[in-house]
Order: structure tokens, then C-alpha cells, then sequence
């Protein structure tokens, strides 16, 4: 494992080797039979359906759903719960990769992104030639859930131009989970220390609903934490007291990474999710007095580090 491999400035960065790995898809309840490897330099992260033939890029256009999870499509093949793969392949810097499946989900593992992180440490990180761009924010872009006072919201902010920084904030009506407010500099180490192991979450009373709609079919235990009011089901307990905003701030990791290029600058959101996250993207990229192309900073680990990325748009 490499690890603590540094990259200079602008260089692109790709996983070494190619490793299988499989499980079951959270929503679908299918054994997803998978692997992750290098891929050439400009391919971006794309996702390729083997079953199918097919290949999706990992990017914010091509996001067809945002019920309980990101999906992506193309040319109708469709790849469902794709945040955590693409946070942990964001927080280590891989701009170059191919996911292959026999599915259309990514394997739920055990909730987390930690399993897809120890994959990619397995593999390694190598450099491809060319350079890696970033998106530098530069002024404040924000969406809203309505025009309530309480309502959802996130914005991306000018902000530091050699990473992101971020805070996020949740309220839940159940007791367990409540208000929780969480802040940091994304980071390779400190994606790995304090979000990497925040699994996703659900209420008890929302499980027999979900699976009547065909959905967390898959789900448990296991690999997800249940709340019911007060309690926490899962024998384990919680993994972090703020288990639940760290794993929302996981989920925007992932959500942000299919922007084109690493994002430089701030985000902050209160009850956002997959769908506001998404259409911050769009309201960002509509408009290029929104933001600028420059060189992506340099990457190492345990050294701030914005968010991995993927295939630029035309």
C-alpha cells in the first residue's frame, strides 16, 4: 500500500492496481459482483456496467434520482448509491478510475465509506500524465428546499483557494438523533479519521414504507444505523456520538465530487441531501461568472486536500 505517496501540483492521480471486491446493493437486494482500478488520464471516475456494456460518467449531469441515494445514468443503464465510492475516491485524490459492475448499484459494504477506503489503500495511487484541474468558486451560489425560513438550504462560497472547507448542520425530530452541526477542512487524513466510518442511516418507522416501495431491500443492521425515537437498534451502538451529521457531511463529500474538478472554496448546508446537493452543482456550473478553472493543488496525505476530480465538462 502507498498510502503516503505525495503528488505535486496539478498532477493527475490514478489507483495502481485493479481490485474486486462485491456485496449486496442497499435498495436493490442484489449480490453486485464489482471491482475498482486505474483508468487512462482524462477518463475521469466512471462507472461501466458489465452486465450491460455500458459506461457512466461520474458527474453531476448525468443524476436522474436523488430519492435516498445519487443515481446516475446513460444511454439507460443505471447506477444507483454511488456517494460513498465517489467520497472515498474523492478524499484520496484519485482523478483517474473505473468502477466496473454487474449491477446497477454499488454495494452498500457496511454503510460507510471506510471499506471503499482500505480498497483504495489496497490499490494504491499512481500518477497519469497530464493535469488535474480545480473549480474555484468565486462568488456565493446558493439553492433552497422552498422559500420557508426553515427550509433546507446549501451554498459554495469563495473561500481558501487550496481546498474546500466545510459545515453542515441537521434537526431530527427523533430524540437520537436531534440538532447536529459539523465543520472541517476536507482532507485526505481527515476525511479518513472523522467521516470515513459515519454510516447511513434510517428511521425504524420509515423501513416497512421504503421496502413496500422496493427500496433498502438490502438494508440491515449491518450496514446501516436504525433509529427509533430515543434508541439506537444496532447492537454496536454508534460508532461516533455524531455519527448521523458526519455521515450527511459524507454524503456531500461524494455529492460535490462529481462537479468536474476538485471544488476550492467553502460549503455550508442545514438539512441538505442528495437532491439540494445536486442541484447546487447545477446552480454553480450554469453560470461561469460563478466560478474559474485552475490547477488543482498539490496532494499528500494528511495535508489539507480538496475534493477529487473527475471527468472536466466540455
Amino acid at each position: 500500500m502507498d498510502g503516503f505517496a505525495a503528488f505535486g501540483a496539478g498532477q493527475r492521480v490514478t489507483l495502481k492496481t485493479r481490485i474486486p471486491f462485491s456485496g449486496v446493493g442497499l435498495h436493490t437486494g442484489r449480490m453486485i459482483r464489482a471491482a475498482m482500478g486505474p483508468a487512462p488520464s482524462g477518463t475521469g471516475i466512471v462507472f461501466h456496467r458489465t452486465d450491460l456494456g455500458i459506461t457512466v460518467p461520474a458527474l453531476f449531469d448525468r443524476v436522474i434520482d436523488t430519492r435516498l441515494c445519487t443515481m446516475l445514468a446513460a444511454d439507460g443503464a443505471r447506477i444507483g448509491t454511488v456517494e460513498h465510492i465517489i467520497a472515498a475516491l474523492a478524499a484520496a485524490g484519485i482523478d483517474d478510475a473505473l468502477i466496473e459492475l454487474d449491477g446497477p448499484e454499488v454495494p452498500i459494504l457496511d454503510g460507510s465509506a471506510e471499506p471503499f477506503q482500505f480498497l483504495i489503500d489496497c490499490a494504491g495511487r499512481g500518477s497519469n500524465p497530464g493535469i488535474a484541474r480545480a473549480i474555484r468558486v468565486l462568488r456565493p451560489v446558493r439553492v433552497a428546499e422552498s422559500d420557508h425560513p426553515q427550509a433546507a438550504w446549501a451554498e459554495l462560497l469563495p473561500g481558501d483557494i487550496s481546498g474546500l472547507d466545510a459545515e453542515i448542520s441537521i434537526d431530527f425530530t427523533a430524540e437520537a438523533i436531534g440538532q447536529q452541526t459539523y465543520r472541517m477542512r476536507i482532507s485526505t487524513e481527515g476525511f479518513r479519521a472523522e467521516l470515513a466510518r459515519a454510516r447511513t442511516f434510517t428511521m425504524a418507522e420509515d423501513v416497512t414504507r421504503l421496502r413496500a416501495a422496493g427500496l433498502a431491500l438490502g438494508g440491515g443492521l449491518h450496514n446501516a444505523v436504525v433509529v427509533d425515537g430515543a434508541l439506537v437498534l444496532n447492537p454496536g451502538g454508534l460508532r461516533f456520538a455524531d455519527e448521523f451529521v458526519r455521515h450527511k457531511l459524507l454524503d456531500v463529500v461524494g455529492d460535490l465530487a462529481l462537479a468536474g474538478g476538485r471544488i476550492l472554496g467553502r460549503f455550508r448546508g442545514h438539512r441538505t441531501g442528495h437532491a439540494l446537493n445536486n442541484k447546487l452543482l447545477h446552480a454553480l456550473l450554469a453560470d461561469r461568472a460563478n466560478w474559474a478553472w485552475t490547477a488543482a493543488p498539490a496532494i499528500a496525505d494528511g495535508m489539507s486536500m480538496p475534493l477529487a476530480a473527475v471527468a472536466a465538462p466540455a
